[in-house]
């Protein structure tokens, strides 16, 4: 949805499939964020080999992760006209996850005390991961946390913690590249977004910016989006498979409109 409205208003999109899938090589399991960006960086490199680009005015836009990813290729890569970032983070995951379970757990209906606490768990965990504490510590903390999960989700959880994609997500602190970054950005959040809360991110997006003297940047939150810019009536995940929006209109628009201003 978001190439097709693109390419109707005159903007040109690369797309490729994830390392590991269609053509793709390489292992998507075994990497990290900072892998990935190495491949936008492989697809910044074919396009100049494309005549029909204009290579003066090639950007990103990266949705979540990927609002993540394109600071770090535009932080390195001079060449990179402009970044919009959807849903993209500003603090790191150590920060992100607590509030995101939070927020998830009183949309469910818990109340915001319980919730609140559901968020502390979450980081005592995390910080017993940044200290590299044995499985057996993590084990037992989780079943104090969590007892009523089935032993079989628990392991699962303790395997996606080890992954090599999660302990970088969750130590990346992307202000770093942030302040790098010298080109226009555009970072737009959902107002409903749960899982990449905007008022904890935006903030320390601008902040992050405005350190590096960048002054070429728009942040907004769009009224009534969800993570995946939906309109939404909670936020909540599980209302994602159930609206038949893919994207609103408004971000389309305000993503298009952005960039053919510059």
């Amino acid at each position: 949805m978001l190439a097709d409205h693109l390419t109707r208003k005159g903007i040109a999109v690369l797309r490729v499939d994830d390392r590991g899938a269609g053509k793709s090589g390489g292992n998507f399991g075994a990497s990290t964020s900072a892998d990935f960006a190495t491949d936008v960086e492989s697809g910044l490199v074919y396009l100049k080999t494309r005549t029909e680009i204009d290579h003066g005015k090639t950007g990103l836009i990266g949705h979540s992760e990927g609002g993540m990813i394109a600071p770090m290729v535009a932080a390195r890569n001079p060449g990179v006209a402009f970044i919009a970032m959807m849903a993209g983070t500003g603090v790191s995951g150590m920060e992100i996850l607590p509030a995101q379970v939070s927020a998830i757990m009183e949309a469910s209906g818990m109340s915001h005390e319980e919730a609140l606490k559901h968020g502390a768990n979450e980081r005592e965990i995390l910080k017993l991961l940044e200290q590299n504490a044995s499985e057996e510590v993590m084990e037992k903390k989780m079943h104090e946390f969590a007892s009523s999960v089935p032993d079989e989700q628990r392991k699962a959880q303790m395997k996606q913690l080890q992954t090599p994609w999660f302990r970088f997500f969750m130590k990346y602190d992307p202000a770093v590249d942030l302040q790098k970054v010298k080109c226009p950005v555009l970072a737009i959040n959902g107002e409903k977004d749960m899982q990449v809360l905007p008022e904890q991110n935006l903030p320390a997006i601008r902040k992050a910016l405005e350190t590096g003297g960048n002054k070429h940047f728009e942040i907004e939150k769009l009224p009534s989006l969800n993570h995946l810019f939906q309109t939404a009536k909670t936020g909540a995940p599980g209302e994602y498979m159930e609206i038949e929006e893919t994207i609103s209109p408004v971000a389309l628009n305000r993503m298009s409109g952005w960039i053919l201003k510059l």
